[in-house]
Formats: structure tokens, C-alpha cells, sequence
């Protein structure tokens, strides 16, 4: 480190639009980390000292056309740590900039688990582009252990963390006042992989069984199959005495949804650890969740079932409404789970702490170290 320069600067190679990223950077922001972000995505980061977009279009190709803008900035910032977030894309930058300092990857789940190992010569190259990726990084982080044993797979010899994206138990908070009623919140995207069909269908069963439980299901998140769950809400005669299609909303619509509600469903295909299944967990809500790898730790088997079985799924959400008092056992258990594993302050710190365990020196000009 040079005689006048004390700060401490990370590079991140990351999605400046995703809320992830948003909050990831300005946690390190304000642990008093310089924090620049290089992005395909612009965005607004509070607390980050630059966000720098290179458009090089939207083609897989644009990811490798872009490498000698990539060193060139860091050539210029200079930072003691790069960190790419998601491997198969912004990993190949941090993993290919050239710059003589600790990399740090985040895995983000489908990097891992999905894009690799589609079929074909297209899953074979990325499933390749990973491996080498991985194996330039001095520290990697995931959000489920089952992430991390695929990471293992690819011959990594850096240290491999379990880091929480984690949920902010300050503002994701239990009501304070009774929940009246029997209501459902699902915060998941409108897209394939969380089978919010599935849940329209479970909740439609739910209420021919119970009908005077006058249940309430509330979809937030939002995305492109907007029009083809409202479809199937007509056909299943849903009303909006029933169902409430919200969409995208921000934190404070969250936890407002989340506080009126009794249950949250999350039922994907695959994932890493759900930030809205924590979030919603912090809420003190009881949780159906999908029988995944990165769910058994947050949620008892009796609550988890398979990502596509809406009869399954209707079935748990029956049981936990003729049982309230098992609804704010699980709540209240929840809640003390997340303030002891998933705090995003708690996970932040541990982040931070990573970082300082690299021993970094400073570069000095001229791209070396001292």
C-alpha cells in the first residue's frame, strides 16, 4: 500500500439494476469500503463511488468483446478486491481483468445449478466457461450449501463460503396487531421457474375445501407471465374478492403484504436461499416452501413439498388453516431462525470479514504490488 492511500476499494462486476447488487454494494459502503461498480445494467447505487455501464449490446458475444474495457478500468481504479457476481457472465470479467489482486465470485444459484448443465454444446461451453471462471477466484461465496458442492465439483481450490444475501430484520418485522382473516403472499416473479400456476391452483383448492375461510391469496413480484396467470385466474374462477395480482412493489409494499399475511408460498423449481422466503420468515409468517436442498434448513419437511404438485401444496395450506395456533408457532420460530442465521447485517459483517482475510495489499501505480 502506498504511503498516502488508505482506502479500501472493490470492483464489482455486477447487475447495478438487480436490488441484490443494490444492497450488496452499499453494505460494503457503509463497513467503509470505496466500492465501484462496472455493469452491462445501469443502475443507482447508494453509497457506491461510481457505476460505470459498458454497452457492448445484449449478446452472449458482448460479454468477451468487452474484456479490454474491463482491464483498462481496472488498470484505472485500481482496487484491492474484483468481485464478479454471477459466474457465467460478470464472473468471466472479474476472472479475466488482468488485474494483479484478490477475485472474489458470488454464485447466484442458476449460474450453477441451470445454465451449465442445459444440454448440448451450449450447456458444454458454459459448464467450461464456469470451471475456469471458478478456478481463478482466491475466495467464493454462494447462498445455499448445495451451491457450494457444485462449485467443489469444478476442481476449485479457493475457499468456498456460504454467504446469505439475508433479510434486513429491522424492516422486515412480525405485526404488531392480530392478523385477522386467512391470507396467502407469495413474493416470487411471474416467470416459469416458481410456478405461480401451481399456487393459483393449490389456492383454488384451498378455497373449494374451505370456503368459509374466506382465504385471500396476494401475488407480488410481477413479470412475464402476467397475462397467462390471469387467464388461468378466470378459469378458475377467482375472483378479486380472492385473489389480489399486485405485481412489482418495493420493500415498504412488501412488508406491508407480508405482515397482513398468515402463510408464504415459495414453490420453485430450483433455487438457492430465497431472499423472500427469508424475508417472509422475518416477518414472522409461516412458510410453504418447495422440497429443495436449499430449503431444508429453513423449513420443516411437513412444510415442504414438490415444486409442481398443487395438490400437495393445497393440502399444507389446509392443514395450517384449520390449525392458527400451528400458523403463529411457525412464525414466531421463524423469526427467531433468521435473527440467528439470516440477518443481512449479520451475513454483511461475515462478507466483510472474507475480504480483510485476503491480506491485500494496495497496488501501487504502475499495476503493482507492495
Amino acid at each position: 500500500m502506498t504511503a498516502t492511500d488508505t482506502s479500501r476499494r472493490i470492483l464489482f462486476f455486477a447487475d447495478a439494476s438487480n436490488i441484490h447488487t443494490r444492497r450488496w454494494v452499499q453494505a460494503m459502503a457503509e463497513r467503509q469500503f470505496e466500492c465501484y461498480v462496472v455493469t452491462r445494467r445501469p443502475g443507482t447505487i447508494a453509497g457506491s463511488k461510481e457505476v460505470i455501464a459498458l454497452h457492448e449490446g445484449d449478446s452472449a458475444l458482448g460479454w468477451f468483446r468487452a474484456i479490454p474495457q474491463v482491464r483498462a478500468l481496472a488498470r484505472r481504479i485500481r482496487p484491492h478486491w474484483v468481485h464478479g457476481h454471477y459466474v457465467t457472465s460478470y464472473g468471466l470479467w472479474a476472472a479475466a481483468c488482468g488485474y494483479p489482486v484478490p477475485k472474489v465470485l458470488t454464485a447466484w444459484g442458476s449460474d450453477i445449478l441451470v445454465t451449465p448443465r442445459e444440454p448440448g454444446l451450449r450447456g458444454s461451453f458454459m459448464s467450461g466457461l464456469v470451471g475456469w471462471s471458478l478456478r481463478q477466484a482466491q475466495l467464493v461465496t454462494a447462498d445455499s450449501a448445495d451451491v457450494i458442492e457444485a462449485i467443489r465439483g469444478y476442481g476449485v481450490r479457493a475457499p468456498c463460503h456460504e454467504v446469505l444475501w439475508g433479510a434486513d430484520t429491522d424492516r422486515f418485522r412480525p405485526a404488531r396487531a392480530a392478523k385477522a382473516g386467512f391470507e396467502i403472499v407469495s413474493l416470487r416473479n411471474w416467470e416459469p421457474n416458481y410456478n405461480i400456476d401451481v399456487i393459483l391452483r393449490a389456492f383454488a383448492r384451498l378455497r373449494h375445501e374451505r370456503p368459509e375461510a374466506n382465504a385471500v391469496l396476494t401475488l407480488l413480484g410481477g413479470g412475464p407471465l402476467d397475462r397467462e396467470l390471469h387467464s388461468l385466474a378466470i378459469q378458475l374462477e377467482l375472483g378479486d374478492d380472492a385473489l389480489r395480482l399486485i405485481g412489482r412493489t418495493d420493500d415498504v409494499g412488501m412488508v406491508e403484504a407480508l405482515q397482513r399475511a398468515s402463510v408464504s408460498v415459495t414453490v420453485p423449481t430450483s433455487d438457492a436461499t430465497s431472499v423472500a422466503m427469508l424475508e417472509s420468515m422475518a416477518c414472522g409468517v409461516a412458510v410453504v416452501a418447495s422440497d429443495l436442498p436449499a430449503n431444508r434448513p429453513w423449513v420443516d419437511a411437513a412444510w415442504r413439498v414438490p415444486p409442481r404438485d398443487d395438490a400437495a401444496l393445497a393440502r399444507a395450506l389446509i392443514r395450517l388453516c384449520d390449525d392458527r395456533a400451528q400458523v403463529r408457532t411457525l412464525g414466531e420460530r421463524n423469526r427467531r431462525l433468521v435473527e440467528q442465521k439470516g440477518s443481512r447485517r449479520g451475513q454483511m459483517d461475515r462478507m466483510a470479514v472474507l475480504y480483510e482475510s485476503l491480506w491485500l495489499q494496495a497496488p501501487a501505480p504502475g499495476g503493482a504490488t507492495t
